[in-house]
This record gives C-alpha cells, structure tokens and sequence, in this order.
C-alpha cells in the first residue's frame, strides 16, 4: 500500500493485491502472496539516481535472501533480451524489483522514501 500511494510509483504488481490480475489463482494455489514485489518508477524520477540512493535495500541481481533487495531487471536480470521484447512483456526500463527482508516495513519505506526524494529530476533536493 506505502507503494502504491507514492507519487513516485506509476504502478505496482504485487499478487496480493486483490485487483492483481492473478489473485485468484494466487490464493488457490498458496498460502500467502509472498515478498517479492515489483513496481515502476513514474517518469519523474531518475531511476539510476533511486538505485544510488538506497540505503538499508541492497543492490542485487540475485533476489530472496533473508535482507531486502532490489534489482533492476531492465540491465540486469533481463539485459540479455532485446529491449523491444522487453518492453512488449512489461520490462520497461523504469521497472523495479523488490524483495522484501525481514526488516522492519516502516525502516524499508523510510528507505524508499529517502531514494524517491533523491532521484526525483528537476528538483533541488
């Protein structure tokens, strides 16, 4: 919900969401919706400066450690596919992939919140 309700996110995918095109599914085949959340930075924020700016989140192209960690897929994971690909499946460039750790939900989205704050472009910060 923090995501969603931030300007600085245009969208979030998360399947715990009851909206989430795949809920149903989700709830019928596991007992929870799981730590992994992916959300897209909206235009006016530099996605490379957020990726500086985080603090307690690590950057990381392996996700699902006990930490929260966040990756960008678009020159990461998924760099080996052609952008025009990419794109078509969702993989935009300002795509952001978070897995959530065991700290403490209001530590991550002070951490967001700080990141957002410094990648916002156009701004003094």
């Amino acid at each position: 919900d923090f995501l969603r309700n931030h300007d600085a996110v245009a969208k979030v995918y998360y399947p715990g969401f009851e909206d989430f095109p795949g809920y149903e599914i989700q709830k019928r085949q596991a007992s929870g919706a799981g730590a992994m959340i992916s959300f897209v930075l909206s235009g006016r924020y530099d996605i490379h400066t957020f990726f500086r700016s985080v603090r307690l989140i690590a950057l990381a192209e392996s996700l699902g450690g006990v930490e929260s960690l966040v990756c960008h897929p678009a020159s990461m994971t998924h760099a080996s596919i052609p952008c025009e690909i990419r794109q078509k499946v969702g993989i935009v460039d300002n795509l952001v992939r978070l897995s959530v750790g065991i700290e403490d939900k209001k530590d991550l989205a002070d951490d967001l919140s700080q990141a957002f704050g410094q990648a916002i472009v156009g701004e003094s910060k």
